[in-house]
């Protein structure tokens, strides 16, 4: 940029200053500007207790320079054209904008009915008749009659579980395990329609069968009680399936029943969870668990979760239970209420607008659209030829509009108009998934989808031109996308690969990549003195590994003693650092609880590494080389104004939301 071209921008954007009071400049990149209302969203999402004094601000926008200097970047290069990022942008656009699409009247009914769901769990069984989306009418038919014949023994006095559990009762396959009994749940834990029919169905009395995407059901409703809250628990798993040989199971078994002994005898739980827990997604965590239990999607086994919410206090922890995963161990870590509407009611709403609830709320929305847009039916007639030319061959994809001569108008909304070829191009290219029913069924329900469709885009293009939040949102995301992607060829990805670089960056480094104080040693891990004095006089014997020493204190119990065999860093682990440990055997010591005796095979000195054991660091150091390089070019590239004045008035105003 020319000096010419420099002062006319400063002269604009100060200009713009002065016009647009309103939302004043903070940021201009070329000819790319950032206005307060953009800033502040930004700062203070990062930001959640913003400061707003001078030292903070002149820090965050130094970060943020960066961040639109390679955003723009990026969309100078064409990043935002590649097709794989507007798809993926596209679906997070259609993710945002659902909120807008949807009757907010119809929606605060809605997650005021989820709340009440929320409090009350329902508890029913259910038989299911499994039937595709796009089961002919025939085998519909045939579904239909064989659960109302289901239904009709039950109400002539037969057991439901006898009739679920029978020959061609139920489909679903867990029947045998359960007679068809789905335990409690309550709001989001099934399909809105199952939900919604075990609300509306008295207790002790037999639904009328329904459809959902599985097939038709019925249901029989057996109990409704008050919610029993959100539950946060710990377990210990020792992994044993019920169809495991019988030894397996009993020493399973065997196992479980040793780690509650020391449970009792004052073992810490998280502990004994990472020393012994079969279960690999919370073992490390101590046993930790997902919340489970109302207002969350995970559910637990009927077993697991009546052992786990039967538990008095935090911290109290069960007898050994046995599942079809194997025998546990299970800890309260705390145990919540249902929260108050006011306190759920963002979540709920969330809720609601991503399940099938929303499809209520968004016909309710299109009816309201269709009078904000002055909108006119004229299908009567011009839907005639369609109803005469469909045929079977549409649900195979094969039917074809060829044959449609005129192109009359269907309808009109907010000036435009639309027309029959329109809607031939929309059946031809929808036919998967059509439930096959009758020709005007079909047509009336495609054109019925069609004429949504329409209307809820037209809504969507005005979305950004009606709701700035929805436009910074949309920007954000968009914004997100490009600079992974860039970030990913500049510097992450570009680094991995560039192995010369690598090379060379090591070779003009080398002095940053060094070992500490190392020992290559055995380490026995003992859970008592006692263990710890019989392990140091066996490994007196040289010809005792440490195999044999396991095989030996171990015979009895798999608890009292573990080992490892490797080269530690004396600073980075706990149980070595600050002790004066010999060459050979040292003798057994104490840490945190437990007792450990280490045979020091050599103590290896501080050196430098070799390449290929500072890889990983060296990587991560020259992202950051690369990173920097790049920035400095950008910087050189581009002409960056930041009004400061504007800048140290962002906080003006600003009043934190409650």
């Amino acid at each position: 940029m020319n000096r010419f071209v420099l002062l006319t921008a400063l002269f604009l954007l100060n200009c713009g200053i002065s016009s647009a009071q309103k939302d004043p400049i903070i940021l201009q990149i070329d000819d790319v500007t950032v206005t307060k209302s953009e800033f502040l969203q930004i700062y203070l999402k990062n930001n959640p207790n913003p400061k707003f004094d001078q030292a903070s601000l002149d820090e965050y926008i130094e970060l943020f320079k960066k961040f639109k200097l390679k955003v723009i970047e990026a969309e100078d290069l064409g990043y935002d054209t590649i097709p794989k990022l507007k798809k993926e942008l596209e679906g997070y656009r259609k993710q945002l904008a659902q909120p807008y699409l949807v009757d907010n009247e119809k929606n605060e009914e809605l997650v005021e009915e989820a709340y009440y769901r929320t409090l009350n769990d329902v508890r029913a069984s259910h038989i299911l008749v499994r039937l595709e989306s796009n089961a002919t009418p025939e085998d519909t038919l045939a579904a239909y009659n064989r659960i109302m014949g289901l239904k009709a023994r039950i109400e002539k006095g037969e057991n439901f579980e006898s009739v679920a559990k029978g020959k061609n009762g139920s489909d679903d396959p867990s029947v045998t395990s359960n007679g068809g009994d789905l335990g409690y749940f309550n709001a989001f834990q099934m399909v809105y329609s199952f939900e919604d029919i075990a609300y509306n169905t008295a207790i002790g009395k037999i639904s009328e069968p329904f459809r959902t995407r599985f097939g038709y059901h019925i249901l029989k409703v057996t109990d409704l009680r008050p919610a029993r809250g959100t539950m946060r628990a710990a377990h210990i798993m020792i992994a044993a399936k019920k169809t495991d040989p019988e030894e397996e199971i009993m020493n399973a078994s065997k196992k479980i029943n040793e780690i509650y002994e020391k449970l009792k005898n004052g073992g810490k739980f998280e502990t004994l969870a990472k020393e012994y827990s079969d279960d690999p997604s919370s073992n490390q965590k101590g046993g930790e668990l997902d919340a489970f239990g109302t207002g969350t999607s995970k559910r637990m086994i009927p077993i697991f979760e009546e052992t786990a919410f039967a538990l008095a206090n935090d911290g109290d922890f069960s007898a050994p239970i046995q599942t079809d995963y194997g025998f546990h161990i299970i800890k309260r870590i705390e145990l919540k209420p249902v929260r108050s509407y006011e306190e759920m009611k963002k979540e709920l709403q969330i809720k609601v607008n991503r399940d099938d609830r929303a499809k209520k709320t968004q016909d309710s929305y299109v009816s309201k659209l269709k009078k904000t847009y002055k909108y006119k039916n004229l299908s009567k007639e011009s839907l005639l030829w369609f109803y005469q030319n469909m045929d079977t061959t549409y649900f195979n994809g094969t039917w074809n509009a060829n044959n449609l001569t005129t192109d009359n108008i269907l309808f009109k909304i907010d000036g435009q108009t639309f027309k029959q070829q329109q809607f031939a191009i929309y059946l031809e290219n929808n036919y998967r998934n059509v439930k096959n029913a009758d020709n005007i069924s079909t047509v009336n329900e495609q054109y019925k989808n069609w004429e949504k469709e329409i209307i809820l885009n037209l809504e969507d293009s005005k979305l950004t031109g009606k709701y700035p939040e929805y436009k910074a949102l949309l920007t954000e995301y968009h914004d997100g996308i490009l600079l992974y992607e860039i970030m990913n060829d500049k510097v992450w990805q570009k680094a991995i690969n560039d192995t010369t670089g690598l090379k060379t960056y090591f070779d003009g480094n080398k002095s940053n990549y060094n070992w500490n104080e190392r020992l290559d040693a055995v380490v026995y891990i003992c859970v008592d003195n006692q263990i710890a004095n019989q392990v140091f006089n066996m490994i007196q014997n040289d010809t005792i590994n440490s195999k044999h020493v396991i095989d030996v204190i171990n015979k009895e119990s798999s608890l009292p003693l573990s080992v490892k065999t490797n080269k530690f860093d004396i600073t980075q682990t706990n149980y070595l650092s600050g002790r004066n440990l010999i060459k050979g055997i040292n003798a057994p010591y104490d840490f945190e609880g437990k007792y450990y005796v280490i045979k020091v095979n050599e103590k290896l000195q501080p050196k430098q590494k070799e390449f290929s054991e500072a890889k990983g660091a060296i990587t991560s150091d020259y992202q950051n080389y690369l990173e920097k390089e790049w920035i400095n070019e950008l910087y050189s590239k581009h002409n960056i104004v930041v009004n400061n004045k504007n800048l140290y008035a962002v906080g003006k105003g600003y009043k934190k939301k409650k």
